[in-house]
């Protein structure tokens, strides 16, 4: 069974940091895209960042505050977020896209097949 868990999300003020972690199971995720999405209330859920064997994608929007990273020993994959804005408050989840062929960096939601259940995190103005 694959399960991926998020934990990390809170309540922090404007200009704070999160770290989000996604601990994944069942399968071995070192190569395949990892990525985190976003969805806040009304809007269409988000790729913020992706990573697969040590490259990584950034949204514009989170550029130069978020990192993405992975410790593939102990199969969880980490957002580090920083300079957190309230345009930043969202349910924040972690996905894994498995497809073999599938393209490098995927940052469509379709095309990933295993998600978390997602954590909410509000930054404060």
């Amino acid at each position: 069974q694959v399960q991926l868990v998020e934990s990390g999300g809170g309540l922090v003020q404007t200009g704070g940091s999160l770290r989000l972690s996604c601990a994944t199971s069942g399968r071995t995720f070192s190569f395949y895209n990892m990525g985190w999405f976003r969805q806040a209330p009304g809007k269409e859920r988000e790729c913020v960042a992706v990573i697969r064997s040590g490259t990584t994608y950034y949204a514009d929007s989170v550029k130069g505050r978020f990192t993405i990273s992975r410790d593939n020993a102990a199969n969880t994959v980490y957002l580090q977020m920083n300079s957190l804005k309230p345009e930043d408050t969202a349910v924040y989840y972690c996905a894994a896209d498995t497809s073999y062929g599938g393209r490098w960096l995927e940052t469509s939601a379709a095309k990933y097949d295993y998600w978390g259940q997602g954590t909410q995190v509000t930054v404060a103005s």
